[in-house]
């Protein structure tokens, strides 16, 4: 009797020559040559009577027929996965590979300690970790998950809220010196405010305050401004450019230190959302639905004070 699914191996180089963006990388992944990755993409495509790939000079790129195929190959391999754990994980070893994306602010300064826990309960889980200011296609480039700063668009992802982040503005001791302290937000418009120009727009982003039960937005001047990466912004306040405003989980420590100071604390109160998402239509692996557990109970668990003087309003 013929084999029904011996074809799996070449679904497997497929997925792997997108994910990896090239028959090269894929068959360095598979650790095999790109001639025989090129052979299974053709057998493939010869065995479903649909293309599946453009090649260009340049790049490749997935044909209608390809982004479906890739959908479904993606789901049916998660289920694979899922049994073979289902079989060898009676023992209570969680195993496999979770691939996140996250913005540089909570690579950097909220993501290590999380990790660091997750990996220490759950050793034989490897996790590729991407920190990046762009926001990645989850399916098209083959991410299990993503974290994503504020309002989510209705894109069709399902999400998980971690948390509200609570903002802030800062500055270094050494300019509010050489300035003075700002102590109303009208105050702000005579001082060197940094602002941080977002990528989806262009524009600057508003820095946002709440004074009494009244929420402000309050446009900074753009006589130095950031784009791309917004810790740019903490380094040049602490560098005693000016002022900036910023997540507390970025500059707790910097408050503790003294390294920065905290202006206009009676106006503090806004938050920013950071949220997890996932395509609701592929099956979670046991590994990532655990990441998701693990990372959204961390982050609920309140942060340690800030026990620096933080400037006061007079």
């Amino acid at each position: 009797m013929a084999r029904r699914f011996d074809h799996l191996g070449d679904a497997e180089a497929f997925v792997t020559v997108v994910e990896q963006g090239s028959l090269t990388a894929a068959a360095v992944t598979l650790g095999t040559t790109p001639s025989v990755i090129s052979r299974a993409i053709a057998r493939l495509e010869n065995h479903l009577g649909n293309q599946l790939l453009r090649r260009t000079t340049r790049r490749l790129g997935l044909t209608e027929a390809g982004q479906l195929y890739l959908e479904q190959a993606r789901a049916a391999f998660a289920l694979f996965d899922d049994a073979e754990r289902a079989v060898q994980g009676r023992s209570g070893t969680l195993a496999g590979r979770v691939r996140l994306s996250v913005p540089t602010t909570y690579g950097h300064h909220r993501l290590p300690e999380m990790l660091a826990r997750f990996s220490r309960e759950h050793p034989q889980v490897r996790i590729e970790l991407n920190i990046s200011n762009r926001n990645v296609d989850l399916v098209a480039e083959g991410f299990d998950l993503a974290i994503r700063l504020g309002a989510l668009p209705d894109s069709g992802l399902a999400a998980r809220r971690l948390e509200d982040a609570a903002l802030c503005v800062v500055a270094s001791p050494a300019y509010l010196r050489q300035t003075g302290t700002p102590v109303r937000l009208e105050d702000l418009a005579g001082h060197a405010c940094i602002p941080f120009v977002m990528p989806s727009s262009g524009r600057i982003a508003p820095w946002l305050f709440r004074d009494g039960d009244e929420d402000i937005e309050w446009m900074p001047p753009d006589r130095l401004s950031v784009s791309d990466d917004v810790l740019g912004v903490v380094s040049l306040a602490a560098g005693g450019a000016g002022l900036c405003q910023t997540y507390d989980f970025i500059v707790a420590d910097a408050l503790r230190q003294g390294r920065l100071t905290e202006v206009l604390p009676r106006l503090r109160g806004r938050s920013r959302p950071f949220s997890l998402i996932y395509a609701p239509h592929r099956r979670l692996s046991a590994a990532s639905r655990a990441l998701i557990d693990s990372l959204a109970g961390a982050a609920q668990r309140p942060p340690p004070p800030v026990r620096a003087a933080r400037q006061a309003d007079p």
